[in-house]
Formats: structure tokens, C-alpha cells, sequence
């Protein structure tokens, strides 16, 4: 009996049993599986550390940067990466996890993950994917009908039509966007003529023969910046995505809107597409839609919307109507890994006209021919995996009632917590939730009085130095690992416009309660005592001293 250690060999007859021998039950990976499949919430909770790690001390358990040339036994690997990366994960599902947009996934999602992954279909061709694609056009009739809400007809005419799609499945949000607005840029320089079309001669012969100067996307300054990817990826440039005012309630202007293209027209810049948004990213808001879509069609322009978060909204016959005009859009993006619940790497994009995506239709001898019913033709992505059965499973499994509930709650859920910062005199609340996003931020009352006064150099001084307080709450909240709420940067206009820096809460889990909410802010209230922010908070109330007194009753205001 020497002791020594028993080590992984590599073998034909190894290699074999790698794809065809399952895990002993008693192995490693075989407990691991059954404990995630009894207990997920439970298994999470007991493997991941709750305090952070510092990033550049987990990288020491990544520094290897040559492939081993020996094997290692499965269970070695597993251990790896329970201690190693499982660990060092975040608890993305915990119901105190509310700074973004990710959330608890229904129980289900797991073993029908399994049998999509044993499947391995790739989408980009039927001859790889087989029944997968009739359920993915299947998937894209069903979001299309929940937005443009089209007759039977309409579906059974167009769904599994081989020569045209209502849309495209995407890995998420920025590669659906990019997909709507390459529609978009082919549309607006067609064949004609002389001319074979911006997709076979390029954007420079497509603006010399239209006469064009350039071609702009427009979108509010709350856009995503998915979006200036896709500029820059369309060969427009980030400088044509063009950025409009918003008002205070972080909505875009649509009179500011409407000047920018008469602007850009005058410029001899075609006006290519107008993205509306359905949830912003920072705070949730919802751009008029209907406004915007009377202006897209005044010039001539493929209007698109941004439904990456608040799509699913229309599930809800209480809140739908936030989304009025979204049905007026040429093209809508979803992303099924938001509120549809489903795991990462699900997005898609729906056109109105089934017609729409032949304009960036690809085909290829050895794998998408003409004619066929391959969804590659039409898709960025060329091998996708067979997400669309997660979401179609989301979509009945849960149906229409289940997602209206859920999204019903988050709002209401996000409204209570509205209350509860309100009824707090030493938290601001920044922006009030119209979907299930709202900003806020830790402000004694004496310097919210204070800054009720103040003229802009003495607001930007608090407000510079409430900066200073937000960063560092949010910072050690997240750090202690009880709960996590994250932080952006807002301009109200109350402030003059000056940046601010704001607590940012997503409440999409529905497993967060109001309890959780209230030891949210129990313990943002209790950090506020901190050693390490009291000398700021010292300077803080000191000139807010100074401004109230400056603005006492018989003293002329500074």
C-alpha cells in the first residue's frame, strides 16, 4: 500500500467512457446534481459566500495559462470548481439581490435545461435542429400575436411560411438590437436602379447614390448602449447615434425628438431608424410610443423598440397600457433572461411585417439554401442553442396569468418600497417606479432642506458630497454580503442637472418581500454610522448649515 495518489489517464477506452458512462451515483458530480435538484435555493445558499472576495485574489485561482497534458478525474474537477468558482459566484437569485436585472428562475428551468444541453440542436439549420425549429417559429408567433396581436390568419399564415420570419432569436437584447437596426439600415438603402443595395455595395456607394451626408439612429439619452454598438458595428459611426433630451421623468422629448430630424434632414442625414424604450435601463421609464411612432412615420423612418425589460409588461391587463403604441413598431426586442424568467442567453426580435428580415437574408449552398426552412437565413448568430424550448415552456407553464401575476407584483412591490423610502426622513427617493425600477438615495433631511434652497453652487457642493456618502453605502453594503443594491448616475433637474450619484433597485424576484426591503434599509441606515464616512457626513451637515442659515427668514439669499 504505497499512499499514492490515483491519477487520470487519457486512452481511447477513456475518451469512450467520457461520452457514454454516466457518473456514479456516489461521485462528486452525481451528489451535487441531486442536491441542486432537491434544494436549488438551498444548495446556493450553503456554497456561495455571501462577503466579497477581492476580484484580483480570485484571479490567483485562474492564473494557469497552459492546457494540462495530463487528465484529471471528473470529481477533482468538480471540487475545483465547488470551491473555487461556486464560491466566488454571486447569488444572483437571492431575494436580497435587487440592484439588477437578474432574478430567481422557476424550479423547472433546471432539468429542461438538462435535456436541451443532452439535445445539443443548433438552430441555424433544420438539418440540426429538426422539430427545434418549428418550436422556435412557434416561440416567435407567440411574443409577435402578445405585441401586434394579429389574427389567426395572420398566424397560420405567416408562422411557418419557409420564405419569410416574424422575427429572430437571439443570445439577448444587444445582438436582437443590432438585428432590428441591420433590417432597419438595409431598408433604408434598398436595390434601385443602378444600385444592388447597401447590403452587397456597402454604406459609402449606398450614401453617394441616395445623396445622403450619413445615416442616424435616434434614440433618448436613456438609450442602451447596446445601441451604440450597433452603430458602430453598421458602419454609421457612434457619433450617428444620436442622443435626445429627455424630460424628468427620464422620458424622451418627442418635441426635442422631432427637431432633431428636421435637423438631421436639413443636414442631408438620413433619419434610419428611431428607438423607442419600454423600461429603461437605469430607471425603468417607458418613452411614448405612440408620439414617437406619428414621428418615425412622418420621416420615413423604421421605429423600433427597445422592450428588453418592460416588454413582457403587456402580460399584465392592469399595466398594458404603460406600452400603448409599442404595437406601431416595426421591430420590438425582447429578452427572455429578464422577465420571461428564462436562464442567460435568450433575447429575440419581432418584426410587424413578416417581410421585414428578408432584408438581411443569407444563404449559403452547404448548409442555409434558398428555399429552405432554415431560420439561419435571417439570424447574426450562425449555431444557436435550442433556447426558444425554455421559453416556450415559460409560455405555457407559467401562461398568460402567471407572468401577468408576476409582473403585477414587481410593480406593486416596487411601489411599496416607493412608500417606505418616502416615509424615511433620511432617504430621498430620486425616481418614482412606473415599471419595477426606481432610484433613491441615503440624504439627511437637514441637507434635503438644504438642498431646497440652494442655487446651483451650493447644490452641486451637497450633492458632490452626497456622491461621496451613496458610493460608499452602496460599496460596503455589497461588500458585507447581506444584501446588494447597485449605484448609477443621474441628472435630475432639480439638481440643476448635475450628476448624481443614486441606489438603482430592481424588484423582479419574486421571492423579495417587504421585510427584505425593510433590512435593506435598516442596514444602508445603519452603515450611515460607519467610522469610515463620518467625517463626510461631518462636511455634509456643515454646509448645510451654511445654506439653511444663509437662507433664514430676513437674510438675503447668496
Amino acid at each position: 500500500m504505497t499512499g499514492k495518489k490515483k491519477s487520470a489517464q487519457a486512452s481511447v477506452e477513456a475518451m469512450y467512457r467520457v461520452f457514454t458512462v454516466p457518473e456514479a451515483p456516489e461521485s462528486t458530480l452525481s451528489r451535487i446534481d441531486q442536491n441542486i435538484s432537491r434544494n436549488l435555493a438551498g444548495f446556493l445558499q450553503e456554497h456561495i459566500v455571501a462577503v466579497e472576495r477581492d476580484l484580483s485574489d480570485v484571479e490567483k485561482d485562474f492564473s494557469d495559462y497552459a492546457i494540462p497534458e495530463k487528465p484529471i478525474f471528473v470529481s477533482e474537477q468538480t471540487q475545483f470548481l465547488l470551491d473555487k468558482l461556486v464560491a466566488n459566484s454571486v447569488h444572483t437569485a437571492s431575494p436580497s439581490f435587487i440592484g439588477h436585472m437578474t432574478s430567481a428562475l422557476p424550479y423547472f428551468m433546471l432539468p429542461l435545461s438538462k435535456i436541451m444541453i443532452a439535445l445539443n440542436q443548433n438552430l441555424v439549420k433544420t438539418e440540426t435542429s429538426k422539430a427545434f425549429t418549428p418550436m422556435e417559429r412557434q416561440v416567435l408567433g407567440m411574443i409577435h400575436r402578445l405585441v401586434y396581436e394579429q389574427d389567426g390568419a395572420f398566424y397560420r399564415k405567416w408562422m411557418h411560411d419557409p420564405r419569410h420570419a416574424l422575427g429572430a432569436m437571439c443570445s439577448g437584447g444587444t445582438v436582437a438590437n443590432l438585428t432590428a437596426l441591420w433590417v432597419a439600415r438595409n431598408n433604408a438603402f434598398p436595390a434601385e436602379g443602378s444600385f444592388r443595395g447597401i447590403h452587397e455595395e456597402g454604406l459609402f456607394r449606398a450614401l453617394r447614390y441616395y445623396g445622403c451626408e450619413g445615416a442616424a439612429i435616434l434614440v433618448s439619452r436613456r438609450g442602451h448602449y447596446s445601441l451604440r454598438k450597433a452603430a458602430d458595428v453598421l458602419g454609421l459611426g457612434r457619433d450617428f447615434l444620436v442622443a435626445v433630451d429627455t424630460d424628468d421623468d427620464n422620458r424622451i422629448n418627442t418635441d426635442a425628438l422631432r427637431e432633431k430630424c428636421l435637423e438631421l434632414h436639413r443636414q442631408k442625414i438620413r433619419v434610419m431608424a428611431i428607438c423607442g424604450i419600454a423600461g429603461t435601463t437605469e430607471t425603468g421609464n417607458v418613452d411614448p410610443l405612440d408620439a414617437m411612432a406619428d414621428i418615425a412615420r412622418e420621416f420615413g423612418a423604421h421605429f423600433h423598440v427597445d422592450a428588453a425589460w418592460g416588454g413582457p409588461t403587456l402580460f399584465s391587463r392592469t399595466h398594458r397600457h404603460l406600452m400603448r403604441g409599442i404595437e406601431k413598431a416595426d421591430s420590438v426586442t425582447f429578452d427572455a433572461h429578464k422577465q420571461l424568467y428564462v436562464p442567460m442567453g435568450a433575447g429575440l426580435v419581432v418584426f410587424r411585417d413578416p417581410g421585414l428580415a428578408s432584408a438581411v437574408e443569407h444563404h449559403a449552398q452547404y448548409i442555409i439554401r434558398k428555399g429552405s426552412r432554415d431560420l439561419g437565413s435571417t439570424t447574426l448568430e450562425g449555431s444557436r442553442p435550442g433556447m426558444s424550448m425554455l421559453i416556450q415552456s415559460g409560455l405555457k407553464i407559467l401562461a398568460r396569468e402567471g407572468y401577468e401575476i408576476l409582473i403585477d407584483q414587481g410593480i406593486d412591490k416596487a411601489k411599496t418600497f416607493a412608500e417606505m423610502i418616502d416615509a424615511e426622513a433620511d432617504f430621498e427617493l430620486i425616481t418614482r417606479p412606473e415599471l419595477n425600477i426606481l432610484t433613491y438615495r441615503y440624504c439627511p433631511e437637514k441637507v434635503q432642506k438644504a438642498l431646497s434652497v440652494a442655487n446651483p453652487l451650493q447644490a452641486e457642493r451637497l450633492n458632490t458630497s452626497l456622491n461621496r456618502i451613496t458610493k460608499f453605502l452602496q460599496k460596503t453594503q455589497r461588500e458585507r454580503g447581506k444584501a446588494f443594491v447597485s449605484r448609477t448616475r443621474l441628472e435630475p433637474s432639480r439638481y440643476f442637472h448635475f450628476p448624481c450619484i443614486v441606489f438603482r433597485v430592481v424588484l423582479a424576484n419574486p421571492l423579495t418581500t417587504r421585510e427584505i426591503l425593510a433590512d435593506i434599509l435598516k442596514e444602508q441606515r445603519e452603515l450611515s454610522a460607519d467610522e469610515g464616512i463620518q467625517d463626510e457626513l461631518g462636511i455634509l451637515d456643515q454646509m448645510a448649515d451654511a445654506v439653511l442659515k444663509l437662507h433664514q427668514p430676513g437674510i438675503r439669499r447668496a
